[in-house]
């Protein structure tokens, strides 16, 4: 390890001349003398992150950031949220599937993770853009912090990043296809080629998102949040799964509706033969045009 001295010397008369007047006599100088020993190995590791991310969006726009939760490239429609808050039921809202969400709110991550605002039971968005990651968590219900969740599932997130500046351009542009990678080896001109080539039109992401089966929901909304009374008749709903809310499902059930989920592809013929009360059809992802089973059925 290289180190190097530097020796200062530092008499009393340096300190003391700018409040002597030039009449008043002078002690002798009494000098002191120490050695500063610097450090030049370069080994420490810097208290900050350097920039490991970048957002090429399709208008040739490139956004150096900094990288959480999961490592890799992926491509998506970036949109923009303006919530204050609930990052967790946008997390797992499956309406964002295939998309790059952006927080408008600068500061995210500060009330951390609970498992009772997952909207639904994975993360289906392509990627979280914010500008600031909080450092620390503070809420009685959390869990983990963001950045181990984000990880844990394998969802792409980057801070320190223009949020400001990218949503005007998306405010006047609208939608734009980007692509977000931690990959150095990608060049940028690879990167846009990659966001002309995809797009979000024509693609079915329903089906990715939508139940298997027909099952029954019965979990309500828990008691310290319950603002109605349960009525006494109950009423029977068939739910379609075009991506569906577990809230939206949860109030339903708090209001005594028994609920049957069914998968976007269920034949409405089918659910005739249940005589339900009521039909629910939830929205959902993507582009509608690419799913004409949803009204065939």
């Amino acid at each position: 390890m290289a180190t190097k001295a530097l020796s200062f010397a530092l008499s009393l008369n340096d300190l003391t001349n700018n409040h002597f007047s030039s009449n008043t006599p002078h002690t002798a100088a009494k000098v002191s003398v120490f050695t500063v020993k610097c450090s030049s190995s370069g080994g420490g590791e810097r208290p900050w992150k350097n920039s490991d991310a970048r957002l090429v969006l399709e208008d040739g726009s490139i956004w150096k950031a900094k990288s959480f939760g999961a490592s890799g490239t992926q491509v998506g429609e970036v949109v923009f949220n303006t919530s204050l808050t609930g990052y967790q039921e946008i997390l797992t809202d499956p309406s964002y599937a295939g998309q790059f969400v952006l927080m408008t709110n600068p500061h995210i991550g500060n009330t951390g993770i609970n498992f009772d605002d997952e909207e639904s039971i994975q993360c289906f968005l392509a990627g979280l853009v914010i500008r600031s990651l909080s450092i620390s968590t503070s809420n009685w219900r959390c869990k983990k912090d963001l950045g181990d969740y984000l990880a844990e599932r394998n969802i792409m997130g980057i801070y320190d990043v223009d949020t400001r500046a990218i949503t005007r351009r998306l405010r006047q542009d609208g939608s734009l296809i980007g692509v977000l990678t931690t990959d150095n080896s990608r060049t940028d001109e690879e990167l846009l080629h990659m966001s002309k080539s995809w797009d979000i039109v024509g693609k079915d992401l329903i089906s990715g998102v939508s139940c298997k089966t027909p099952h029954e929901w019965v979990d309500k909304t828990k008691q310290q949040w319950e603002f109605s009374k349960v009525p006494g008749e109950t009423f029977h709903v068939v739910a379609y799964d075009f991506g569906i809310k577990h809230n939206i499902l949860r109030r339903l059930a708090s209001y005594g509706c028994k609920i049957t989920v069914v998968p976007c592809t269920w034949p409405a013929s089918e659910t005739l033969k249940m005589k339900p009360n009521g039909v629910i059809f939830s929205n959902g992802p993507g582009d509608p045009s690419a799913v004409p089973y949803a009204i065939n059925c």
